[in-house]
């Protein structure tokens, strides 16, 4: 295959996966957005429950990446009658673990959001707003494992038409229930969680009818998953949803230590966090991507064409990241001003928004050849750098920079992205090594 063809594969492929993540950041940007015009305290306060509830989702995050590399996986085989079966086992995994995470969540919300905030006004925005998105945690399991179905199945355009509708839907919800608007009740910042929790049920629902109408020939809902499947998702989820656990709890920390600074600071950092997420997921997306095309290379018995994919998809998310990031530090200003209206904040955002469009590019190593190794079923040695580079190099020496030294923000957000190049490097090491290409699935 030319390269030509290559980069119209990867872009055919990923580019689908891209849109379904830029418009999965818009649920907490939407929020920001619609909240940010009721004060600094409902912006704190939103803020905290969504990082909250990314802890208590990160719980099912994994199912995504782990139901897509087994599908991508039958389908390198041959074994396209049977591509529906991890799904089944997906959602099986989904309901079981996300009801009780739900319930439990919603009991200990006040707990929860006072580690978080010692403000008693944001801790009651926070409670509330967690409260309703926490329950809708079945339903995001749920979405993750069709997700990874259709990805792995080389075919991400029904998951992304359907994604977009639930993310209008969203915004529908939301603003209606903020502001009492189209016949709804104002119910201020929770009104934006009880939207987007109706907007994910809506849309898991949606998922299913889809996939019932063009799996059953794949297996899907034909019977229960059997034990080899079963076993073989856990082995690959649980790494990654620990990963995804204490990364979420790595944010929350994050955002606490920079609570310590100041309640202005937690404004803005809860901006920028979600305008960094933003960026990130095209790359998030293309890595999706890869780990498609490196299942489907393994299943086939290609580990050179396996390896190959994976620089590919690198090359290319650099370019993306280098022209996403450019509006970041071309118009910081216009950009933050879109989310905060107090000329303080905007000032204070100003340099790390402007740092994060230039430094992001350093994160596409590390977004790529994360989710590629995912796909080759490495979910250990992915969950030990992240976590490795997040909880003994960053939160430790941002403690250090911020509460203890009396540094501000810049300095924090600095060491934020120089600490996502080093997981870049570490991540390029694991990949050229190749011993992924031994694991089985």
């Amino acid at each position: 295959m030319h390269d030509s063809q290559r980069l119209r594969h990867i872009l055919a492929l990923g580019l689908p996966i891209i849109g379904g993540m830029l418009s999965q950041s818009l649920i907490n940007l939407v929020d920001a957005a619609m909240v940010g015009p009721l004060g600094a305290t409902a912006l704190a306060g939103v803020g905290i429950g969504s990082y909250a509830n990314f802890v208590a989702i990160a719980l099912v995050m994994g199912l995504g990446a782990s139901v897509q590399a087994m599908v991508a996986r039958r389908h390198g085989e041959g074994r396209i009658q049977e591509a529906a079966i991890p799904l089944n086992a997906g959602l099986l995994v989904a309901v079981l673990c996300g009801v009780p995470i739900a319930l439990i969540g919603s009991i200990a919300a006040p707990q929860i959001v006072s580690w978080l905030s010692e403000d008693p006004a944001v801790q009651a925005i926070a409670r509330d707003y967690f409260t309703w998105r926490v329950l809708a945690v079945a339903a995001v399991g749920l979405s993750f494992a069709f997700r990874g179905y259709w990805n792995g199945s080389h075919n991400p355009g029904p998951y992304l038409r359907i994604l977009l509708g639930m993310h209008a839907l969203n915004v529908l919800l939301s603003y209606g229930l903020i502001h009492g608007r189209l016949g709804l009740p104002a119910l201020g910042a929770a009104g934006a969680g009880l939207g987007t929790c109706l907007a994910l049920y809506a849309g898991a629902l949606v998922y299913l009818w889809q996939t019932w109408r063009s799996g059953r020939s794949r297996g899907f809902l034909k019977a229960w998953p059997d034990r080899f499947t079963l076993q073989t998702l856990l082995r690959l989820s649980l790494p990654n949803s620990l990963q995804q656990v204490l990364f979420a709890c790595g944010v929350a920390l994050l955002f606490r230590i920079i609570g310590q600074i100041g309640s202005a600071e937690l404004a803005v950092a809860h901006v920028l966090i979600n305008l960094a997420l933003l960026l990130i997921l095209p790359g998030v997306g293309l890595g999706m991507a890869a780990t498609t095309l490196v299942g489907h290379s393994l299943g086939a018995g290609q580990i050179e064409q396996a390896w190959r994919w994976g620089w590919d998809v690198v090359k290319v998310a650099s370019v993306v990241l280098v022209l996403l990031g450019a509006p970041f530090w071309l118009m910081p200003g216009w950009i933050l001003g879109l989310f905060v209206s107090d000329p303080t904040l905007i000032a204070l955002g100003l340099w790390p928004l402007r740092l994060t469009g230039v430094a992001m590019v350093l994160d596409a190593a590390a977004l790529v050849f994360s989710q590629a190794l995912l796909g080759a079923g490495a979910s250990r040695s992915v969950m030990v750098v992240t976590l490795g580079v997040q909880w003994l190099v960053l939160l430790p020496l941002a403690w250090l920079i911020g509460p203890v030294l009396g540094h501000g923000l810049l300095a924090i957000w600095t060491l934020y992205m120089l600490q996502r190049g080093l997981s870049s490097a570490l991540f390029i090491g694991l990949w050229q090594r190749r011993q992924w290409a031994r694991l089985s699935l």
